[in-house]
């Protein structure tokens, strides 16, 4: 397979400009309008201008198209325009095609965008409630006749069964809210800006689905995030210190279905994300512990613990016990469970400040972070590095 051979992708591309509207829970402002907000303001902390742009990547879920998004934002001709699949899945992938299309010669400047108003409009957490006839529609019926609607109760089933095989309860899960609601209080941008939680206020949560209580949920969010990628040479001559994208991944794994993979053979972890694990460590010549900073996809809590065990910083069932003891800076912008739930985006931003030294939650000497995107569906990864 393809994931066994080293990339040469790595070290030819960088973030160089990253900006995001407010996060709320009702923009009161269209989602293209959203989105033009984000790109302007990334362009402007790149110190570029639309004009500079020839390449534009988002999300398939995204309902502003490039082509809309590039002629609001008063970007002119370009040679470069992608989506990508899998709803957080996506994330980190948009910055992979940004860097493919650089890397080749293909763009100059691209930008990746993802932009909604998934809290005042379309609420993702409330599952199915149309679907247009398709293969992946046809995969989730044979779960939704059972009571299985929405991505809580889909997670809910691995989560169960982790729990089942390593002996565990569902307290476990407290450290990962815990952890990045400790982040998100001292991080102006996070909606729950001054609102640590304990794992008390964990454990008395309602629940959602069990063994999922509402603090193991990500946020639903109005609010855009943009991305400017360009190569190391150009990003040399910008204002801003870059952030070289040292490695980026896509993954899925055998059996794989969105969401809804459990037919496998083991539900206790994410082969999708071992995948990733695997080709972001061969490309990069990185090991777990070279990583300074990891900002692992939280939309549930369970996830972020199978996360840290499929890249190996610990061992299976071992995850809670390496979050509690703090072992790795996880999340320091609060994560989709205390700052924003952008689809993983926002995460990204984060990686990028701290590689830069300008994050609210500064880790002092920073030069390598890890980022993941949507767990339980095909999804990517990044690492990004300081350059130099």
């Amino acid at each position: 397979m393809s994931a066994g051979t080293r990339d040469r992708l790595g070290g030819k591309a960088a973030v160089v400009g990253i900006g995001a509207t407010e996060f709320s829970k009702d923009s009161g402002r269209s989602e293209l309008r959203l989105a033009v907000e984000a790109v302007g303001l990334a362009l402007e902390d790149a110190g570029l201008g639309p004009d500079d742009v020839d390449g534009m990547v988002t999300f398939t879920m995204d309902t502003n198209p490039e082509i809309t998004v590039a002629q609001a934002a008063g970007i002119g001709e370009l040679t470069f325009f992608s989506r990508v699949h899998y709803g957080g899945g996506a994330a980190c992938a948009t910055v992979q095609q940004a860097a493919l299309a650089v890397a080749t010669g293909v763009a100059e400047v691209v930008v990746c965008y993802r932009a909604f108003n998934e809290r005042s409009g379309r609420r993702f957490g409330s599952g199915v409630q149309h679907r247009e006839p398709s293969a992946e529609g046809a995969a989730l019926g044979w779960s939704l006749p059972f009571g299985l609607l929405t991505p809580a109760s889909w997670v809910a089933m691995a989560a169960q069964r982790y729990l089942h095989t390593y002996g565990l309860t569902p307290d476990v899960f407290g450290h990962v809210a815990v952890t990045d609601r400790k982040y998100a209080a001292t991080n102006p941008a996070a909606y729950f800006h001054g609102k640590p939680i304990t794992l008390a206020d964990h454990a008395a949560s309602r629940w959602i689905v069990e063994p999922l209580r509402l603090l193991d949920c990500c946020q639903e969010t109005d609010g855009g995030q943009a991305i400017v990628v360009t190569s190391v040479e150009r990003a040399r001559d910008l204002p801003k210190p870059a952030a070289v994208i040292t490695a980026a991944a896509q993954g899925a794994g055998r059996a794989q279905e969105q969401m809804t993979s459990f037919y496998r053979d083991d539900l206790s972890g994410l082969p999708e994300m071992s995948v990733v694990a695997r080709q972001l460590w061969r490309s990069s010549g990185l090991a777990p512990g070279d990583i300074d900073v990891g900002i692992l996809y939280d939309h549930f809590t369970p996830f972020v613990l199978m996360q840290l065990e499929e890249f190996g910083f610990c061992g299976p069932g071992e995850a809670a016990d390496f979050v509690a003891g703090e072992m790795l800076p996880l999340n320091t912008h609060g994560g989709q469970l205390g700052e924003a739930y952008l689809h993983g985006m926002n995460g990204i931003a984060e990686a990028v400040r701290q590689v830069r030294g300008t994050s609210v939650n500064q880790i002092p000497g920073a030069a390598r972070t890890l980022v993941t995107a949507g767990t339980g569906v095909p999804t990517s990864g990044l690492i990004l590095t300081a350059d130099g």
